[in-house]
């Protein structure tokens, strides 16, 4: 018999939060399970990691015999996966999994993301990953067509012969599960937040800042992760930690003379 898989699963919503409990509903089957997890929110942290304060990890029971074990860090995503590697499973598992977060990774968002940094931190270590969210930022969000969709693409993903840097950033759009249209293989679309900073008074008077504004989609193009969410699909767009702009690398040796 096949030895199963081994399965890290983490988030950036907590380890209490009702996405990473969707996530372990929908792959528990699937592999051996180990949860590493924040054990506070820590969305938008992207890839930091603690060097200030020291780590802890206290084991939970979240998730009951679903799981083989499930421990909570004080500390970031990355954190988490870091963890995990050294200390929870002394060595690499078959693949890590982060999320279901709470709210859109589309885009941009996967530079801010704490969710999607998990899953990179994950590559970077030669684990297979995946990050998964869903377009709904309420804490009493329905996974149920979400959880779906989650174990069709863990199952396919683990039927391939996966290379070590494998990262993918699913988005799954926030609507019954008879509505989803089906899985699009896209790109990261072009889009930003228009930001401001609202000034406001604390009860003594001093002014503080609130960052507000809305994403804007720049891109009109069908390929686009934003286009296929907007239109109900799945969207599946493969990421990495390599940030070198090839076609500019290659412009600058035949140019850029010093």
């Amino acid at each position: 018999m096949a030895k199963k898989p081994t399965i890290l699963i983490t988030n950036d919503d907590s380890v209490s939060a009702p996405g990473i409990k969707a996530l372990v509903e929908a792959v528990k089957d699937l592999g051996k399970v180990y949860v590493v997890a924040p054990d506070k929110p820590q969305s938008g942290m992207g890839h930091a990691i603690t060097i200030n304060h020291p780590l802890r990890l206290s084991q939970v029971t979240y998730f009951g015999d679903d799981v083989a074990e499930a421990w909570q860090v004080n500390g970031t995503p990355v954190d988490c996966v870091k963890l995990a590697v050294d200390r929870v499973l002394h060595g690499h598992p078959t693949i890590c999994l982060s999320g279901i977060n709470h709210g859109a990774n589309h885009s941009i968002n996967v530079i801010y993301s704490g969710t999607m940094s998990a899953a990179l931190e994950a590559a970077i270590e030669g684990i297979p990953s995946i990050g998964f969210s869903l377009l709904d930022f309420s804490v009493e969000a329905d996974f149920s067509a979400a959880k779906v969709y989650v174990k069709k693409i863990v199952q396919a993903f683990l039927a391939q012969t996966l290379e070590p840097h494998t990262c993918l950033n699913v988005n799954i759009p926030a609507v019954p599960e008879n509505l989803i249209q089906g899985v699009k293989i896209c790109r990261q679309a072009y889009a930003k937040y228009e930001e401001n900073f609202e000034e406001r008074k604390d009860p003594s008077g001093k002014s503080y800042y609130w960052l507000t504004g809305a994403f804007v989609n720049f891109d009109k193009q069908k390929d686009s992760d934003v286009w296929a969410l907007e239109n109900n699909y799945v969207s599946i767009v493969p990421v990495t930690f390599d940030l070198t702009n090839y076609p500019l690398r290659e412009k600058l040796e035949k140019t850029f003379k010093l």
